[in-house]
């Protein structure tokens, strides 16, 4: 008898082991794909002069704030950036015609993702951007952005 539940008793613990993290994988995953998304939506609005993509990813109370220089020599200037001037900057990008140069790099590395906030670090043309992202009902949106120019 002995025997017979040793190995039922093992494949018990397994299964009670696997199940739950098959379920948080899966959430995981949906979360990363929905942060990924948004952050590439910000580049994509950006870059294409969307402000559909803007819309669809940026909270309006957003707070953006970065620090720019035209070489390595100046002085950091800062800039502001409220959500209105967000949308004006993609509609001349989209009315100039002029978006991202020819291989602006693209690049999201998502730092950190919790259940309702995540960290994303944004490479792109302009500078690196460190980005806050918060879920609302149920959709990944970014709240906070914190940008400099490259220190080249």
């Amino acid at each position: 008898m002995r025997s017979f539940l040793t190995p039922l008793l093992a494949v018990m613990a397994v299964a009670v082991l696997v199940a739950p993290s098959a379920s948080l994988a899966a959430q995981s995953d949906q979360d990363r794909e929905g942060v990924r998304r948004a952050a590439l939506d910000y580049i994509e609005g950006f870059y294409e002069g969307d402000s559909t993509k803007l819309v669809r990813s940026i909270r309006p109370e957003v707070t953006k704030f970065g620090f720019h220089r035209q070489d390595a020599a100046a002085a950091y200037g800062n800039s502001p950036m409220s959500f209105q001037q967000m949308m004006d900057y993609a509609r001349r990008v989209r009315s100039s015609g002029r978006g991202a140069p020819d291989g602006a790099p693209k690049q999201v590395r998502i730092l950190d993702i919790l259940d309702q906030t995540a960290a994303v670090k944004v490479t792109a043309f302009w500078g690196t951007d460190y980005i806050h992202l918060a879920k609302y009902d149920g959709k990944w949106m970014i709240v906070h952005v914190l940008w400099q120019t490259p220190n080249t």
